[in-house]
């Protein structure tokens, strides 16, 4: 017959498993399933059955250590490595789960009771003594200073400035912004092909500068090809395109400035 054992009330079956390995002082890796399996069925005959939701997680429990005490009786199972199955392993494990969990929740109930007893209150000093700066003697303050260690105190405060600026980004110059005239150089590429019958793209690109300028050019001679207005030809790649006038000069700038602004 299990050792009678009356206990307060738990938090739950893995509660009343840690107190009784505690009680007998057993390792919690080498549980003597019978005895600890007695003495868990006795407090779960003693307890309240009013609340069934906790009854039935205690009798699940129950279950397995009745389990785990009928595979013990067994040959034990083997691994496909050869090695033995404990089959009180699984309950270790959650056991284990559990008592790191409990501590913690021990740990952060310290540190709460302990942050209770800390009490603040919000800054109360005058105005007059917040504002309060101590006054500077000059004479003090110049004591002992020689040009020497005035030019060092210089060269320091410049070391600094130097170390503050990035090496890279304090050399790059100013970026100014390109503007251009969107219709007016679409309506010169036009006109400048359409005069000429026959040229080359490489020849309209160098008659202005700028990157936008290149741009529209491109976009233009697109535009015209689409049209119908000019054919290209380029023998090979990366060769100059020959442009060849075939329409005539209509609305391409007005569709192309609504297209493109």
């Amino acid at each position: 017959m299990g050792i009678p054992v009356k206990l307060e009330v738990f938090e739950g079956p893995l509660d009343l498993l840690l107190h009784l390995i505690e009680k007998n002082k057993v390792n919690i890796y080498d549980i003597p399933i019978v005895e600890i399996t007695d003495q868990y069925l006795e407090y779960v005959r003693q307890m309240d059955t009013e609340n069934l939701d906790t009854m039935s997680e205690f009798l699940v429990m129950a279950a397995t250590l009745l389990d785990i005490k009928a595979r013990m009786l067994l040959p034990p199972e083997v691994t496909e490595d050869g090695e033995e199955i404990d089959p009180r392993d699984e309950l270790v494990q959650k056991l284990l789960e559990y008592k790191m969990y409990k501590f913690m929740s021990y740990e952060l109930r310290d540190r709460e009771d302990d942050a209770s007893l800390h009490y603040f209150k919000g800054p109360s000093i005058p105005e007059e003594v917040k504002s309060y700066r101590e006054p500077v003697d000059i004479d003090k303050l110049l004591d002992g200073l020689t040009l020497s260690k005035l030019h060092a105190v210089f060269h320091d405060i410049m070391k600094r400035q130097e170390n503050r600026l990035d090496p890279i980004r304090s050399k790059f110059g100013s970026l100014k912004k390109e503007e251009i005239d969107l219709s007016g150089t679409m309506q010169f590429v036009e006109q400048y092909i359409a005069d000429r019958k026959s040229c080359m793209f490489g020849e309209i690109l160098c008659l202005k500068r700028g990157k936008l300028y290149k741009i529209v050019t491109f976009l233009t001679l697109l535009e015209l090809m689409k049209e119908g207005k000019v054919e290209i030809e380029q023998e090979e790649t990366f060769a100059d395109i020959h442009i060849a006038w075939t329409g005539k000069i209509t609305g391409l700038v007005s569709d192309m400035s609504a297209d493109y602004d």
